[in-house]
């Protein structure tokens, strides 16, 4: 049985009653239609309601659902050929950072992302999607790669944050992500960020320097998740919805700060309701964007995304 959010208790006990009256229709041979499609009718206007009015708090629990897909479902689901690449050619291959080239509707290209698991074995294996520093030297030896064959890069980002542990530290994080920043300013093919769940810091900026940066509807884009930033203006967690709400962090908050270029609407209730649906979306916007961009000169794409990124948090006395 999926996982229900305590906002989707009312609609999940209206669910259960529809499916009653369809087995009691079934079972019994009596006619409820009327009242089977009055009950739809009443549990998709509810579905409508609840999910246009949702607190800040609500949408970065449903980025955080177990069945929405992952970078790689994305990839699988939009591409074909897939040839994942590994290792940062430096200390290992960090399993929370995937990439590899795949065809994309007969056009190559770059993909790398964050990957979660599914279950307790492999979130231990994908460290929970927190890339140490090999991580992001594998991506930017992957995007480096791409920019040598002149194929566009797309990054699926989500992730907590970057792995905090004292190894990472010693290995480099900072500057790891540091010099990913940097270098993705100058990358001379299309570079497309896509913010697919959650979007914690600068584990999620070191690979989210890009020509658009997308989100999907319930996501969300932060310095600081709302855990941690209750843990420390408050030393308590209690208090996650009133940073939630003091953060920001949504994709309609984003937007309306200029700090993403769009968002990717998600199926009624979330992506993990409909997956499917979902990675068509995102493909069919990823093909326009990329149609856009593919237009530009390189020299133009690189100027649009410094000003672009140049103009955020400038502040005018």
């Amino acid at each position: 049985m999926a996982m229900l959010l305590d906002f989707e208790q009312p609609i999940a006990a209206l669910e259960g009653k529809l499916r009653e009256m369809q087995k009691l229709a079934q079972d019994s041979q009596v006619d409820v239609s009327e009242a089977v499609e009055a009950l739809e009718t009443k549990i998709k206007a509810l579905k409508k309601e609840t999910y246009a009015n949702l607190t800040r708090w609500q949408r970065v629990q449903l980025s955080r659902h177990p069945d929405r897909p992952y970078t790689l479902d994305y990839i699988e689901g939009m591409t074909q050929k897939f040839v994942e690449l590994h290792g940062d050619r430096t200390v290992a291959d960090d399993k929370a950072m995937v990439g590899g080239f795949a065809e994309l509707d007969g056009r190559t290209v770059m993909f790398i992302g964050q990957q979660k698991g599914r279950n307790t074995k492999q979130r231990q294996l994908r460290n929970f999607g927190m890339p140490n520093p090999e991580g992001y030297r594998k991506a930017l030896r992957l995007m480096k790669l791409a920019e040598k064959f002149g194929k566009p890069i797309v990054t699926l980002i989500d992730t907590p944050g970057a792995f905090p542990g004292l190894e990472a530290e010693e290995r480099g994080q900072g500057e790891a992500i540091a010099r990913n920043l940097r270098e993705m300013f100058m990358l001379k093919v299309p570079v497309i960020c896509i913010i697919i769940g959650e979007g914690a810091s600068g584990g999620a900026l070191g690979i989210a320097i890009g020509d658009r940066v997308l989100m999907l509807e319930n996501t969300w884009y932060s310095v600081i998740s709302p855990e941690s930033c209750s843990s420390i203006l408050w030393r308590s967690w209690n208090y996650k919805e009133q940073a939630a709400e003091a953060l920001k962090l949504t994709a309609t908050d984003m937007l309306k700060a200029g700090l993403v270029d769009g968002i990717v609407k998600e199926p009624l209730g979330g992506a993990h309701t409909d997956p499917q649906k979902m990675i068509l979306a995102l493909k069919k916007t990823l093909t326009k964007t990329l149609d856009e961009l593919e237009a530009l000169p390189a020299d133009e794409r690189i100027s649009q995304r410094i000003d672009k990124f140049g103009k955020m948090g400038v502040v005018v006395e």
